[in-house]
C-alpha cells in the first residue's frame, strides 16, 4: 500500500511513497525515451484504469530538483478539459513517477492529415479550445512557453474528439522571482521578444497560438529558411506573407485573426481574452469550404514525421490499445480519467536538443544566456 509523503513546507502532501510501483502499476509498453525519463503506458491493477507513467530516475534529478519541482507545481494547479492533467505522484527509493491521464487519439497532424475532409471552421474549433485552455493558465498566472503542434493531442479516436495541451516542461508561474528572459521553446514558434533577448510575458504564448493557426490553414510555417539566422530576422521582423495560392480560399477573418496574433509589438499584440472574442472564433465567419487536399499536402511536404514526431510516439496508444483489444470496453473509464505525457511532455530536454543540433545557431542566438530544459544540466553556447 502506498503511504502519502513529501511535505513542501506548506502543508501538502503529494508524493505516495512506494517500494516498488509495479505491485500498482502493470506496465505495458514504453511509449517514449528522453534523455532523462521513459514514458510507459500502464495500467492500474486495482482499477484497471490506464495511464502514461512518466518514470524519472533520481539520480537524473541531482542538481535539478528544482526543475522537477516546477513541473509539478504547475501541472497540480492546472484543472482543465483541455489539459493533459497529473493524476498522482509516487516516489520510491530510486525513482520518482508521474502519474499522467493517458490521451489515446493520436497527434495534430496526424488526424489533419487522415482526414477526407477540413475546413477552417474545424481549424476555428481546435484553435478555440487552445484558447480557452491558454487562457486558464494565464488567469493562473502561469505561461506555457512552448506551445506547437506536437503538444496538441487528441483525446481519444472519435471523430468529434477534444485536442489536449501537453508538456508542461518549460511553463513558468509569473511572478515566481526572475523576469522571464530566457530563450526557450521551439524556434519556429517563439515570439520575436524571446529572440531579441528581451523580457516577456504571456504574450509569447498568444504569438504561438497565431503561428499554429497559421499553419492550420495553409499546412506549411510561416517562417522558414534553411539559414538559421535568416529564420531568426524573419521573426525579429514578423516578416509573414498569406501567399497565393494557399491562402487563396482562406477568409480575410482568418487572415485578420492570425494577424492580431502575429504581431510583432507585445502591448499591440491579442490576449486570449480578445482572440476568443474575435469572429474567426466566436463568430460564424470561419469557412466551411473542404481545404483538406491542399493543407494536407502541405503538411506532408513540411512536416514529415520525422520531423514532428519527437520522443513520444503517440500512435503507439492506439495500436496498444487495438493489440488489448481495450476500445469501448475502456471508454467510460477514459473518460473519467486517463493521461499522457508525450516526450515532449516526457521531457523537453529530448525536444529541446533536438532542437538544438538541428539549429546550431539558436543556442549562438541566445548569446550568453542559458537555454534551460527541464531534468537536464542547462545547453549553454559552444
Amino acid at each position: 500500500m502506498a503511504r502519502e509523503n513529501g511535505d513542501t513546507g506548506r502543508g501538502e502532501t503529494w508524493k505516495k511513497q512506494v517500494d516498488d510501483i509495479k505491485k500498482i502499476f502493470d506496465f505495458k509498453e514504453v511509449l517514449g525515451t528522453g534523455a532523462f525519463s521513459e514514458v510507459v503506458l500502464a495500467q492500474e491493477k486495482l482499477t484497471g484504469r490506464m495511464f502514461a507513467v512518466k518514470c524519472i530516475p533520481k539520480k537524473a534529478l541531482k542538481g535539478k530538483e528544482s526543475s522537477i519541482e516546477n513541473e509539478i507545481a504547475v501541472l497540480r494547479k492546472i484543472k482543465h478539459e483541455n489539459i493533459v492533467a497529473l493524476e498522482d505522484i509516487y516516489e520510491s527509493p530510486d525513482h520518482l513517477y508521474l502519474i499522467m491521464q493517458l490521451v489515446s487519439g493520436g497527434e495534430l497532424f496526424d488526424r489533419i492529415v487522415e482526414k477526407g475532409f477540413y475546413t477552417e471552421k474545424d481549424a476555428s474549433t481546435l484553435i478555440r479550445q487552445v484558447l480557452d485552455a491558454v487562457h486558464y493558465l494565464h488567469k493562473m498566472g502561469i505561461v506555457h512557453r512552448d506551445l506547437k503542434p506536437e503538444n496538441l493531442l487528441y483525446f481519444n479516436p472519435q471523430d468529434e474528439s477534444k485536442i489536449m495541451i501537453s508538456d508542461f516542461g518549460l511553463s513558468k508561474m509569473e511572478g515566481s522571482g526572475d523576469v522571464m528572459s530566457t530563450a526557450c521553446g521551439t524556434p519556429g514558434y517563439v515570439a520575436p521578444e524571446v529572440l531579441a533577448q528581451k523580457p516577456y510575458s504571456k504574450a509569447v504564448d498568444c504569438w504561438s497560438i497565431g503561428v499554429i493557426a497559421y499553419i492550420l490553414l495553409c499546412g506549411y510555417p510561416p517562417f522558414y529558411d534553411e539559414n538559421d539566422s535568416k529564420l531568426f530576422e524573419q521573426i525579429l521582423k514578423a516578416d509573414y506573407e498569406f501567399d497565393a495560392p494557399y491562402w487563396d480560399d482562406i477568409s480575410d477573418s482568418a487572415k485578420d485573426f492570425i494577424s492580431s496574433l502575429m504581431e510583432k509589438d507585445p502591448a499591440k499584440r491579442f490576449t486570449c481574452e480578445q482572440a476568443l472574442r474575435h469572429p474567426w472564433i466566436a463568430g460564424d465567419t470561419a469557412l466551411c469550404k473542404n481545404i483538406h487536399e491542399s493543407v494536407s499536402r502541405q503538411i506532408r511536404k513540411n512536416f514529415a514525421k520525422s520531423k514532428w514526431r519527437q520522443a513520444f510516439n503517440a500512435t503507439a496508444v492506439v495500436r496498444h490499445m487495438r493489440r488489448l483489444q481495450l476500445g469501448s470496453s475502456m471508454g467510460a473509464s477514459m473518460d473519467s480519467s486517463n493521461p499522457l505525457t508525450r516526450p515532449n511532455q516526457t521531457n523537453c530536454a529530448v525536444s529541446m536538443s533536438s532542437t538544438l543540433s538541428q539549429h546550431p545557431s539558436w543556442s549562438r542566438l541566445a548569446l550568453a544566456s542559458v537555454i534551460k530544459c527541464k531534468f537536464c544540466s542547462s545547453f549553454k553556447n559552444s
